[in-house]
């Protein structure tokens, strides 16, 4: 991290959104984004290109590591503060999908992971010499219902070999590490479905082999954005023992751990896209001119515009009320659920409008509109469905019988 940066982030400790620290802290971040213009992000999205020059700059510049402990090398930084990262870069034009996961997959780590895993990587990860950026859950015959993992971890001595196939599996090919579930006892012989799953911490940096004792293969999946995914399969892959995290088969509540925060840090950016959408289209709606007046003088241009601002600020309250509960280690489920559902359908709402309003000229790459409205699409079904959020405040805030 830069001198500059660390003694900004170091200033930032007031949780008020709008205070003075925290518009200081947003400037400096959209500095930093400020070097890579539209051109650059239609260049690689034009290309399907990984943006190593804009994570790389983030990296130096500390962004990547504000969740990890000063005593690792990073920030030390809440997720209040994360979560303003990410939606200033969204909020810029850029896509922090290509690195976002580094902030999420670290609590796995930082709170199951052994002193000595910790020491070993970490500091690393801060340094920006080790990249922590994917992560193996999803299976393409399971999905969201992840208890039924059939990707299994036999242990052997002092490695487990794998053998499996993961889905959607992104920023492999751009990661030096990877965390994988996997079970490590069958589904039939546990008490409690949850049971039985282990995490790994694979090391990717020579895992891609081609030996008949051990493979990993990786398959690129073509997809609508420039969000690079990958199917992943394992034949007899051997993980050193001491690459376990945690306590073998507590797996499924270390990856629910995790979950509370990417829902956040998800809202955060989209809430990010939604500003950014707001932005372009109020914009174009003044300058635009038909039949000898600016568009946006006309209601039907200029109200949808100003109620996707309203709901993209709600969702933003919500996301700071999540945020605040997390950082303050009280119970935020609901409130991290609520926040990801009302931020990605507020930014698809302004999505929409700003293409609307922007008419052909939407479609045009030249504008950027069609980039970001197919980048914040993905968060209609990912990390998980609006509907399944839908059914998680039914059943457990609401208290309604089960639906599936």
């Amino acid at each position: 991290m830069t001198a500059g940066y660390a003694r900004l982030f170091a200033a930032v400790t007031d949780i008020n959104p709008y205070s003075q620290q925290h518009k200081l802290y947003r400037q400096s971040v959209r500095d930093l984004c400020r070097r890579f213009d539209s051109h650059y992000w239609q260049q690689v999205d034009a290309q399907s290109a990984y943006p190593e020059e804009f994570v790389a700059a983030l990296t130096a510049a500390g962004c990547l590591a504000a969740l990890i402990p000063e005593q690792y090398g990073g920030s030390g930084l809440g997720l209040t503060e994360a979560s303003v990262i990410l939606e200033e870069i969204n909020r810029s034009g850029a896509n922090s999908g290509a690195c976002h996961a580094q902030m999420y997959i670290m609590g796995t780590l930082l709170r199951h992971g052994s002193d000595a895993q910790k020491q070993r990587y970490l500091p690393k990860i801060a340094a920006g010499e080790l990249r922590l950026q994917s992560f193996a859950v999803t299976e393409p015959t399971t999905g969201t219902d992840t208890t039924k993992t059939k990707t299994f971890a036999a242990k052997k001595g002092d490695r487990y070999v794998v053998n499996g196939q993961k889905v959607f599996i992104s920023r492999i090919q751009h990661s030096d590490l990877m965390l994988l579930l996997a079970r490590t006892t069958p589904l039939p012989e546990v008490k409690k479905k949850t049971e039985g799953l282990s995490v790994f911490l694979l090391d990717l940096r020579d895992a891609e082999k081609t030996g008949q004792q051990s493979k990993m293969t990786v398959r690129p999946i073509r997809n609508m954005v420039n969000h690079e995914t990958n199917e992943v399969f394992f034949e007899n892959f051997e993980i050193p023992a001491e690459n376990l995290i945690g306590e073998e088969g507590k797996g499924f509540r270390y990856i629910l751990d995790g979950m509370n925060a990417e829902r956040i840090l998800i809202a955060a950016e989209c809430i990010g896209d939604g500003y950014w959408f707001i932005d372009r289209a109020r914009n174009y709606a003044k300058e635009r001119v038909v039949f000898d007046r600016p568009i946006g003088q006309n209601q039907g241009v200029q109200f949808p515009i100003a109620r996707a601002y309203a709901n993209i600020r709600a969702a933003d309250l919500m996301r700071y009320e999540a945020a605040r509960l997390f950082d303050a280690g009280e119970s935020c489920a609901a409130e991290a659920n609520m926040a990801k559902l009302l931020a990605a359908d507020a930014s698809w709402e302004a999505a929409n409008v700003c293409l609307q309003t922007h008419g052909g000229y939407g479609f045009a790459a030249e504008y950027d509109v069609e980039r970001k409205f197919r980048e914040t699409r993905l968060y209609q079904v990912a990390p998980i469905s609006t509907n399944l959020i839908l059914s998680y405040l039914g059943e457990h805030v609401l208290g309604l019988p089960r639906s599936f």
